[in-house]
């Protein structure tokens, strides 16, 4: 059995009560990724941060090749501008970006897996530099059978109750969520 996951997609937007025109034209792993950040900014108050303060790392092994077999099928006919656009996995963060109005650091890398060392290590600089202030960081994966989306909120001053972040703990959180898949 195929996964329906346009309209998982649209139910959850739908769910999250966002009025958000541009949701619809997305591509989907842009919507995904900009799914999961509707839900970890929940309560995120970026208020008390500038717009460069704030930067989105993400990461994933399939690049954009769920819109990358939609355009190419688009060709046989009349190629789309509007899926050529999501021929790039940086969209999502694009996307992400436009929505809350982030101009920080802002990056996308393809690994065969999910590599937790490079993600703390790459996002711990950013913030130790000063580059960074908050960041979004993690994993959003999109294939026509399954995806996964796997994010972090990570902020400079640290937080009571906050859960530690290095290497081993968000590796730790990557694997639990497992790969949504049929």
């Amino acid at each position: 059995m195929e996964t329906d996951i346009p309209g998982f997609l649209l139910s959850v937007y739908q769910h999250l009560g966002v009025k958000y025109p541009k949701f619809y034209k997305m591509d989907n792993l842009a919507k995904l990724g900009w799914l999961a950040t509707e839900v970890l900014l929940k309560d995120f108050d970026k208020a008390k941060y500038q717009p460069t303060d704030i930067g989105v790392v993400l990461t994933n092994a399939g690049s954009s090749l769920d819109a990358d077999k939609r355009y190419y099928e688009s060709v046989q006919d009349i190629a789309s501008p509007a899926l050529f656009v999501y021929t790039l996995p940086n969209i999502v963060i694009g996307e992400i970006c436009i929505r809350h109005h982030f101009k920080g650091e802002n990056a996308f890398y393809i690994f065969d897996g999910f590599n937790a060392d490079f993600v703390n290590n790459y996002v711990s600089i950013l913030l130790e530099t000063g580059q960074l202030q908050a960041c979004i960081c993690g994993w959003v994966e999109m294939a026509a059978t399954g995806y996964k989306a796997v994010l972090f909120l990570v902020e400079k001053d640290k937080k009571e109750n906050a859960i530690l972040f290095d290497a081993a703990g968000i590796e730790k959180r990557f694997i639990a969520v497992g790969f949504n898949q049929r």
